[in-house]
C-alpha cells in the first residue's frame, strides 16, 4: 500500500526542513531533544479532549517518587470503580513525557470508558537501562495492589504504550506474570522488541520516514550502558523464553516503520505460544503517527480501535 497522502505531506515537510538545515534529534543534547520533541508534538496533536477528571499524582519508586497523570473518562463520577490502563509514552527512552501523550491518553480514556494512568518514567541518559523498567513496573505493581485507594479495580489492569512504551508494556506484563499478579491485556503500538535491529524493515525504512537509523543509534546509545544490554529480555523482549502465559494482546504497527517487523515477530511468537492476539498493521502509516491526530485522520481511527480492543478485554472478564 502507498504512503497515506496526509503522511506524505508530513514527510515532505520534514525533508524540506532537513534540507534547510533544521537540527535533527540525534544532533543535539538529550535535554534539547526533549524540547524539540515536545514542540513537534504540539504542531501535530489535536486539542485535548475534556475528561471527567485529571490529576497529577505520585507513586513510590525504587529511586524516588514517580510522576503519574490520572485520567477518568467523561460521564463517570468520582465514586465509579473503573478498569485501568497504565500507559507508557514513546520517545526512545530519552524524550517524551506526560504532556507529549496527554491527548492520546484522554482519547483512550473517553473512547474506552476506563481510567488511564500515564507514567512519567525516568529518561536516559540521566537514568540508564533498566531505570525506565523499574519505574514502569513500580506503577503497575502499585495498581495491582490497589493503587492506594484510587477508584480503580486492581483485577482489571491493562498495559499499553507506543514505541519504547510498547516495549515497556511487554516487559511489565512479563514481570507481573512472574510475580503471580498478571495484568489482563497488553495493547501495543509499534513496539520495539529487539534491540539488535536486524529485520528487513530496518533496512527498508531506516531513512526518509522520520524514525531514522541514525536516530535509533542515538537513542540506544543514550539508553543502554553496553552492547550486552541488548541481550537482556528487559531491553529486547522478543528474547523472553516462554510467552505461553502472557496476557492476550492487541498489537498495532505501521507499514512504513522500521519497527514493523519487530512488532509482527512478537505477535507471531505470542500466537505460536497459544496467546490470543489481534494484529493490525496500518499500512500507509509511519512511526509516531499515534500522536499526529491533528493532521492524520487515521490516527483518531487507530486510537479508537485500541480503546475498543482494551474495553472488549475488560468486558470479557465479566463473561467468565
Amino acid at each position: 500500500m502507498a504512503i497515506d497522502p496526509q503522511v506524505q505531506i508530513i514527510l515532505d515537510a520534514a525533508a524540506k526542513a532537513e534540507a534547510e538545515g533544521r537540527v535533527q534529534v540525534h544532533e543535539v543534547r538529550p535535554q534539547d531533544a526533549r524540547q524539540l520533541y515536545l514542540d513537534s508534538r504540539g504542531a501535530v496533536s489535536p486539542e485535548p479532549q475534556e475528561v471527567a477528571f485529571v490529576a497529577d499524582i505520585y507513586v513510590d519508586g525504587t529511586a524516588g517518587l514517580i510522576p503519574v497523570r490520572y485520567y477518568r473518562p467523561t460521564g463517570t463520577t468520582e465514586v465509579d470503580v473503573l478498569s485501568v490502563v497504565i500507559y507508557f509514552h514513546g520517545g526512545g527512552w530519552v524524550v517524551g513525557d506526560l504532556d507529549t501523550h496527554d491527548g492520546v491518553c484522554r482519547q483512550l480514556s473517553n473512547e474506552g470508558r476506563f481510567s488511564v494512568l500515564s507514567v512519567d518514567y525516568r529518561l536516559a541518559p540521566e537514568a540508564k537501562f533498566p531505570a525506565a523498567v523499574d519505574d514502569c513496573f513500580a506503577v503497575v505493581n502499585w495498581a495491582l495492589k490497589g493503587a492506594n485507594g484510587l477508584k480503580i479495580n486492581p483485577e482489571r489492569v491493562a498495559v499499553s504504550g507506543d514505541s519504547a512504551g510498547g516495549t515497556l508494556s511487554i516487559i511489565c506484563a512479563k514481570m507481573a506474570l512472574d510475580l503471580g499478579t498478571p495484568v489482563v491485556f497488553q495493547a501495543l503500538i509499534y513496539p520495539a522488541t529487539d534491540m539488535h535491529r536486524t529485520t528487513q524493515s530496518h533496512k527498508d525504512f531506516g531513512s526518509g520516514y522520520l524514525l531514522t537509523t541514525q536516530a535509533q543509534d542515538w537513542y540506544h546509545e543514550q539508553y543502554l550502558s553496553s552492547e550486552t544490554d541488548k541481550d537482556d529480555w528487559r531491553a529486547s523482549p522478543i528474547l523472553i523464553d516462554d510467552l505461553s502465559r502472557m496476557p492476550p494482546a492487541y498489537i498495532m504497527t505501521a507499514g512504513y516503520d522500521p519497527l514493523v517487523d519487530e512488532g509482527k515477530a512478537y505477535a507471531d511468537r505470542l500466537t505460536a505460544a497459544g496467546v490470543p492476539v489481534i494484529y493490525k498493521c496500518h499500512e500507509g502509516m509511519i512511526h509516531a503517527f499515534i500522536t499526529m491526530g491533528k493532521v492524520i485522520d487515521e490516527t483518531n481511527i487507530a486510537i479508537a480501535e485500541i480503546a475498543i480492543h482494551i474495553k472488549d478485554a475488560f468486558d470479557s472478564l465479566d463473561l467468565r
